[in-house]
């Protein structure tokens, strides 16, 4: 199996809570919180990890909060690289009304990074990468840090010969992916920004994403749809990946642990179909689970197989 590195550039301790009832202006007893290590590529590494795959989490962190996530990644049993940096690791919320089931989540923009910070990580990343290695660049990025950062990223990928994987959005992504990258996972709206449209129907969604594969250095593309599961392109296949229904206790994580099954499958040299159904089972048995925590292995090789099972009886 190929190595992984994660990078997660504005990362974020998750705390979690239930509350029965949020009304305005009244304090609210809220449930003991849950405590996660958050941001894209360390949830990635999370999933990974419950799926018995090793990976190294590359990640800014600074403060005493930055001290906690990296206590939190410890006791998560995650191999790490922590680049230290003058700002506070962010705090982000979820809190349940368990009343209405409702979730309520507030996410913080996070620190401000130097370009002393920036140049940092980009000089880990060229010294960690090798030939043949998965790198997953996965979240947004901390305030100060040059919107082309993950195509500066994409460059050193390309020059080391690994295969760059972004989940990121807005201008971010669009300067990553006109650089290139391997495989890039938007939604609808993302990809709309991505071919500069309005929007995109699912009529429309084809035609638009083979012109995109055309016109830009990107391999695979695989659009999430939420409940509608996800779709993936490249320029000999076109497959829609139905998603499994049901009860869904919260979103946050489902699209890092989608990319986290594809990249897991990936390293085991499945292909691109197996893969795009690995990560739609990952993204959705993370909604099944409460506040910030992620996918269980059970539940994914379950809803893998229905997948399958769905798959070939409609081919």
């Amino acid at each position: 199996m190929k190595n992984i590195l994660t990078l997660t550039v504005n990362p974020a301790i998750d705390k979690s809570a239930t509350v029965n009832g949020i009304k305005p202006n009244s304090k609210l007893r809220c449930s003991e919180p849950i405590f996660e290590p958050g941001g894209g590529g360390i949830n990635v590494s999370k999933v990974l990890k419950e799926l018995d795959t090793n990976s190294e989490c590359i990640y800014l962190a600074g403060g005493h909060t930055g001290i906690f996530l990296t206590s939190l990644l410890t006791k998560n049993g995650i191999h790490q690289n922590c680049i230290p940096i003058k700002g506070y690791t962010r705090e982000n919320l979820a809190v349940t009304d368990i009343a209405t089931n409702q979730q309520f989540r507030f996410g913080m923009p996070g620190p401000q990074i130097s370009n002393e910070e920036c140049l940092g990580v980009l000089k880990v990343l060229n010294e960690s990468l090798n030939e043949g290695d998965f790198l997953v660049a996965s979240g947004s990025l901390s305030p100060g840090m040059p919107t082309d950062f993950y195509a500066q990223v994409s460059r050193i990928a390309k020059h080391k010969n690994a295969k760059f994987i972004l989940d990121t959005s807005g201008e971010a992504l669009i300067l990553g992916a006109q650089e290139g990258a391997y495989l890039l996972k938007p939604n609808l709206g993302e990809l709309s920004r991505l071919c500069g449209v309005e929007s995109i129907t699912f009529a429309e969604l084809e035609v638009i994403a083979k012109e995109f594969l055309r016109t830009n250095p990107c391999e695979v593309l695989v659009v999430s749809m939420g409940a509608q599961g996800a779709l993936l392109i490249t320029e000999s296949i076109m497959e829609h990946i139905n998603a499994p229904t049901v009860h869904q206790n919260s979103t946050v994580g489902a699209g890092d642990s989608m990319v986290a099954g594809m990249v897991h499958f990936l390293a085991q040299g499945k292909s691109f179909s197996e893969m795009a159904r690995f990560g739609v089972a990952c993204g959705t048995a993370a909604t099944m689970t409460p506040g910030s925590e992620l996918c269980h292995k059970k539940d994914i090789y379950e809803l893998y197989d229905w997948i399958n099972n769905q798959s070939n009886s409609n081919p």
